[in-house]
């Protein structure tokens, strides 16, 4: 066949094809045909753990980091290297797109089907489908969720609840009271400080509510169900409360809410599931914030060894590791000094996030050189500074507390160029991405799934009928 030929005819049956629906179907779970596994010992307890918005290349930089800074692969690495977990690719569309959102993301794990973006375990015909923390309650079990972000966002809520838009958060506030699970700690106090005091009515019905680190210690010894909110939204991030000591004494870690979090579920008869959210790496992701990203993965994979801890010790426990798509397809480039510009990270003592806001006080181009040079370890051009002074001089007051609006982009272009770590976009994306497994239902993970496949594996794994 000749060459013009051959893409003449292959272009003419592309044109013919529209999307397959069973690129998006959830019904008929692909992962079977990989597997003829069951399962051998039930779990007690199942810990949960989401590094919103990690791409391959998030995992690989914050390895990177701890073998150049600690001679020591990351934890989620180790566990490969070590062999402690089952390791599988994962499928992340929703019902209605190829690129997942949060919501619908965590729904097909939370409900087991897949619904449009945006929905909480509601289907795109109204159908609610029953969240898995709902379930796994219903069974006996503790339940509860960690998150750096508001505990209303999209994530800790799909395990949790029904609603039609993710948006509704001042609603899951108040569905989070009538469900009355056992530990619920994260951001979001502006959903929960409203008129009608919705902290008095969590309290009022029996709730220990917290709101600083110190408090949030001190109940490790009641029976009582929990509610800890140390953010208006959502936290700082950990290169940012790692250099800040009112934050550091205030707001405790993402490793500390689980660790507390374990504690207080842990004595339960009938067990418990806890989903563990980082949910700020999808935010560094979103803002192309390099030092965001790779501070919060780090995090991350310190709650990560927390439940490992656990879990090895426990023997009773199942742990996921995973995420719910990739975001902006992060990565180390190659150049001139590559090794030495990426170990400027080991230096760096601020987000990208907390740098623009900063920047906004800047009075000319000399103060921006000399803020990130303190900040960020690294001297830009005169031009380079003109370019983000003059993008934030001409925004008005209004503009200026516009997240959009803001030279996150430009700022991570520029920054390329010092650490040779960059981006491909700025929101998620379609990769197949990481899930991992350890302990008794481990055996169940094929290594291909669907998302909603992990909602009947928790399930199996505990012995619940599906």
């Amino acid at each position: 066949m000749k060459r013009r030929d051959f893409f003449r005819k292959t272009s003419i049956a592309a044109a013919g094809l529209s999307i397959s629906p069973s690129l998006f179907a959830s019904g008929e779970d692909i992962s079977t045909a990989w597997t003829d596994n069951t399962l051998k010992k039930e779990a007690k307890n199942i810990i949960f753990l989401v590094s919103d918005g990690m791409s391959a290349g998030t995992l690989t930089l914050a390895d990177f980091y701890m073998r150049n800074t600690f001679n020591k692969h990351s934890v989620w690495v180790e566990n490969y290297k070590n062999g402690n977990f089952r390791r599988a690719m994962m499928d992340t569309a929703s019902a209605n797109s190829l690129v997942t959102d949060s919501a619908a993301g965590g729904s097909a794990w939370g409900g087991g089907v897949r619904v449009p973006n945006n929905a909480l375990n509601v289907g795109a015909n109204g159908e609610h489908y029953t969240p898995i923390l709902q379930k796994f309650k219903k069974e006996g079990k503790k339940v509860g969720c960690v998150t750096t972000v508001a505990i209303t966002h999209a994530t800790p809520a799909s395990f949790c609840v029904n609603n039609i838009s993710r948006s509704n958060q001042d609603e899951i506030a108040e569905q989070y009271l009538k469900l009355r699970f056992d530990v619920m700690l994260g951001g979001g106090d502006k959903y929960f400080s409203r008129d009608n005091n919705l902290y008095q009515r969590f309290l009022n019905a029996g709730f220990d509510v917290v709101k600083t680190k110190n408090d949030l210690q001190n109940t490790i010894d009641s029976d009582q169900p929990l509610l800890g909110v140390f953010a208006h939204d959502d936290l700082p991030y950990a290169i940012d409360h790692a250099h800040h000591e009112k934050w550091k004494k205030e707001i405790p870690t993402l490793a500390e809410m689980t660790s507390t979090a374990i504690d207080k579920l842990k004595n339960n008869p009938d067990g418990f599931v806890l989903q563990v959210e980082g949910g700020k790496v999808d935010w560094a992701a979103h803002a192309n914030d390099a030092a965001g990203l790779i501070f919060d993965q780090l995090a991350f994979d310190e709650a990560v060894k927390v439940a490992m801890d656990f879990a090895i010790e426990d023997k009773n426990t199942l742990v996921i590791v995973t995420t719910d798509h990739g975001n902006a397809n992060p990565g180390l480039f190659a150049g001139k000094n590559v090794n030495h510009n990426f170990s400027r990270f080991q230096r760096m003592k601020k987000s990208n996030t907390l740098v623009i806001e900063e920047m906004k006080t800047c009075i000319n181009p000399s103060q921006v050189i000399e803020l990130i040079e303190q900040t960020q370890d690294y001297v830009i051009t005169a031009q380079e500074a003109k370019a983000l002074f003059s993008h934030i001089d001409r925004l008005s007051e209004n503009e200026l507390e516009d997240y959009y609006k803001l030279p996150f982009e430009k700022l991570a272009q520029i920054q390329k160029q010092y650490t040779n770590v960059g981006f491909g976009d700025m929101d998620h994306s379609a990769d197949f991405v990481e899930c991992s497994a350890y302990g008794p239902g481990s055996e169940l993970l094929p290594p291909f799934i669907l998302n909603t496949f992990l909602h009947n594996m928790m399930l199996e794994a505990c012995g619940v009928k599906i």
